[in-house]
Formats: C-alpha cells, structure tokens, sequence
C-alpha cells in the first residue's frame, strides 16, 4: 500500500480498486447529493480554538458508547454490500475494529451473514436491523443476532422508502453484479477485486438468501428486498422489537428535535442523529447541523451518538465537543476497505485516532471525556 496521510488518499485508491457500481454505491447521495456533501462540508464550517502553554502528556482517547469501553470514542457504521468493496469485506472490517477496540456494526443487507462474522471474529460486534413487512423474517434476524451474542441492535428508523440514487439507477446495482458488456469491460480493469472474490464464497445478501421464504436465487431476493421495506413503520414496531431483543438498543436516522423526544420515551439506551449519509431526504440538514438542537432536546435523557460526513480525527472531536457520546464511521472505513482490505480499515482508524489525539492536545485537552463546547472558536449551528 502506498504511502497513506489521510482518509482522502484510501478513496483515491478504493476508487481504482473496486468496481464502478460499488464504489459508486459507498460514495454516493440521493437525487443531487446536496445532503451527502453537505455532511463533509458542514463539518469545516465549525472552528476550533488553539491553546498554548499547556500540559499535553499522558493523553487518552478512551471513552464509552452505550456503557460499552471504546478505545476512542467511534464504531464502524453499518453499510450494505460491504463484502461487494473486497472479498468477505464485513469479516475483515469486524476484525480490524475488533483490534482497533471500537465497535464493528453489521448490516441486515449485508454480505457476510450474522452467523459468518460471528464464526470468523473473536469480539461481540453489533447488529443493525431494517423493519421489513416480512415479521416473521424479522424476529428470526433478531433471533440470530442473539444467539451470536450480538453486544447491540441498532434499528433503522430512516429507510420506510427508499431514496432515489441515481447513479446505482445507472449502474443497475446488483450483488453480485449482472454480467452486462459495461460491467465486464470494468471488471476486467479490477484484476486483484476479481480474484479476490473468485476465492470467497460470499456474494449475495446472506443474512437473506436462505433465511426469507421464498428467496432461493438472485431474482427472486432482488424482487423481495424491493418489496420489503416497511413503510407503515411506527414507534409501535420500535416498542415490539425492543420487547424482543431485550439488550442494548441503538435507535438510528434521528434528525429532528420531536422525534429524538419520541425516541428517549421509547425507552431506547441511545440514538443516532443520522440522515443515512445523504442518501435519503436530499435536502435534509446535515448530520453535523442537526446534532446540536438535538442534543439539547434529549441529551439529559438519552446518549446521543451521530454519523454522517466524518472523515478525520478533527471531525471526530467537532462532534464530541457538541454533545455526542461518539460517532460512527461509514465511507471513511469502506474507502479503506476497498483500498487495501483489512489492513486498509486498520489504517484508516489508525489515522483517525492519530487526528484525534494531535487535534486534542492543541485544544488544551488530554483527556477525550473532558472535550466541551469550550474547545469551539466558532459554530454556525449553535443553538439560539
């Protein structure tokens, strides 16, 4: 691997790397992407202040997330197809957190299934779950997200439709990919990709084939999972999966103020103030804009976590000092991923946490839990 200074440089190289439709799917947005650029860009808009003079040693990063011990305060998002950006993509990301000590999130619309990661890793990750129509299926997910002694379920509240993503319209996105003209001229420019995934024989949505009535081949689990989303869900499902699962709940796709309320007298352990990284309401706020009213709603009475946008250390510490308990990586780890597998994911936390920590030792701080508004020079966000 080349020589690596930031996240930027792993999605240059993931950009070579992976075949167009499925870096085009990590690095994407819904309808313009306003939302999903406004999630880096807002970011540098808050400004920092530098202070001199002051003991920067013994400095850590160690934190908690839902009562959980993080070596920083960060956990690996859950991303659909994450085995389509490298081969068995979920295992080897699962692993790199696990060594990283921060949490590792696996999708429902996963590659690698629950029971793959659990059998190839040695550290209890999370599971994320979708509400489908389908509630048999659900309660057999939740089921096997217990039984592989999943740590917390993390329920998506913001996919009852799905967004319009032009470019996997484009693409004609499918896991695996359709043996099309334009798609075999691309994979024959991604050799190491394609060797890769000849080795695994992980290819499909496995959480799903197999498990779903009546999916048994790539056409029919393309029908289901189109049909499957839940648009009727409401605060009555969050209660009735809570119910079942009975372990840390993590309620994802907050990006409002009334509903944060909802989702504290839910009964939920955290929330994260999310707007599926720009892939849903195109022209919604950006994570990073959302998170301070948010805070100040419910942040007495839920932990408050967030995603979206982050792709440094700096980032990292901007939320921190806004009032979330943590944030969640995406894209900055799939770049990684698609770059150089597991080592590309080691490297990009690497990165991160070395951001983390110079950015914290200028702020006059050693200690993460001690970072406050008191390190913000400036906020357009802040709450009047």
């Amino acid at each position: 691997m080349p020589v690596i200074t930031c996240v930027e440089d792993l999605r240059r190289l993931a950009k070579r790397r992976v075949p167009k439709m499925f870096y085009d799917y990590a690095d994407s947005g819904a309808w313009t992407e306003s939302t999903y650029r406004a999630n880096e860009t807002d970011f540098g808009r808050i400004k920092l202040r530098q202070r001199v003079a002051v003991d920067m040693r013994d400095r850590t990063l160690a934190s908690t997330m839902i009562g959980i011990p993080v070596a920083m305060p960060l956990a690996l998002a859950p991303t659909g197809l994450t085995g389509m950006q490298h081969a068995d993509g979920e295992i080897l990301a699962a692993r790199a957190a696990a060594k990283a000590g921060v949490p590792f999130t696996l999708s429902t619309m996963s590659i690698c299934s629950i029971e793959d990661v659990a059998e190839n890793t040695n550290a209890p990750f999370w599971f994320q779950l979708y509400v489908m129509r389908d509630k048999v299926f659900v309660e057999r997910l939740i089921d096997r997200a217990k039984a592989a002694q999943c740590s917390a379920l993390v329920l998506t509240l913001d996919l009852q439709i799905l967004g319009q993503r032009h470019k996997d319209i484009r693409n004609g996105l499918t896991a695996p990919p359709r043996m099309t003209v334009p798609n075999i001229i691309n994979l024959a420019t991604k050799p190491r990709w394609c060797l890769d995934m000849l080795r695994t024989k992980r290819r499909t949505f496995r959480n799903i084939a197999g498990h779903a009535e009546g999916v048994t081949d790539l056409s029919s689990l393309s029908a289901w999972t189109a049909e499957q989303f839940d648009p009727a869900l409401s605060w009555d499902d969050v209660k009735r999966i809570k119910d079942r699962w009975g372990g840390k709940l993590i309620l994802k796709g907050i990006l409002d103020a009334e509903d944060a309320v909802k989702a504290a007298e839910s009964g939920a352990d955290a929330i994260i103030v999310s707007n599926h990284g720009g892939r849903q309401l195109d022209g919604a706020l950006s994570s990073i804009a959302a998170l301070p009213a948010i805070v100040a709603a419910v942040g007495d009475r839920i932990e408050v976590l967030m995603d979206g946008g982050v792709r440094s250390g700096q980032d990292v510490i901007k939320a921190v000092a806004l009032g979330a308990r943590g944030v969640f990586i995406g894209r900055a780890f799939l770049y990684g991923l698609g770059a150089g597998g597991e080592a590309g994911v080691t490297k990009t936390l690497e990165v991160i946490r070395k951001e983390l920590d110079i950015t914290m030792a200028l702020c006059g701080l050693r200690d993460i839990q001690r970072v406050d508004g008191n390190i913000i020079a400036e906020n357009p966000f802040a709450v009047r």
